[in-house]
Formats: structure tokens, sequence, C-alpha cells
């Protein structure tokens, strides 16, 4: 399965934190240490899209309102799936970012 970088910090980021339910706002931090980070409004949205996928996969449950339109995400929480996924995501050596 692959998975993107952000959803990568998203996963990781749930499974290390204290808390059962982690909040959506906390995963802005993922853009900070970008140099060329995309727009605000963009971060959300690009946040979002990951959050939906990692729910269709099974590996996230969503907390917050579903209206007719749209689905607003407050927290976020790992399946059993995604904790075994994250515990081999955690096993697995980091790449050095060798410019080629």
């Amino acid at each position: 399965m692959y998975l993107s970088k952000l959803q990568k910090f998203i996963l990781i980021d749930c499974y290390l934190s204290k808390k059962g339910k982690y909040p959506r706002c906390d995963l802005v931090k993922f853009y900070e240490n970008c140099q060329l980070a995309p727009k605000t409004e963009d971060q959300q949205r690009i946040i979002t899209q990951s959050i939906e996928r990692l729910i269709d996969k099974g590996l996230l449950i969503g907390f917050g309102e579903k209206t007719q339109y749209k689905l607003y995400l407050r927290q976020i929480k790992l399946t059993i799936e995604g904790r075994k996924l994250t515990k081999k995501l955690l096993g697995e050596q980091k790449k050095l970012p060798f410019k080629i």
C-alpha cells in the first residue's frame, strides 16, 4: 500500500500522541519545516484529502459533522489496522535526502 509523506506523518503523529482522539488542527505542523509550503487554504484542503483517503483505506476513524454536501472532520483516531501499519512504518529505515 502506497502512502504519501503526509499520510505517513498523520499515522505516526496519531500513534505517538497520548490522546485518544487526535485534533485535526495539529496536523498543520507538517508544513512548518517545508521550504516551499503551499498556502494555508491549500494546506487545509490537502490535509482533508489525505485524511479522507486514509479513512477510505480503513486506517483512520473520523469524528465530526456530516452534512448533505460536505464532511467536516474535527478529530481522528487510528483503527487497529492503522496501528499495525504504523508500527511497521516506525520499524522501517528512513531514506537520506541525497541529491542525485
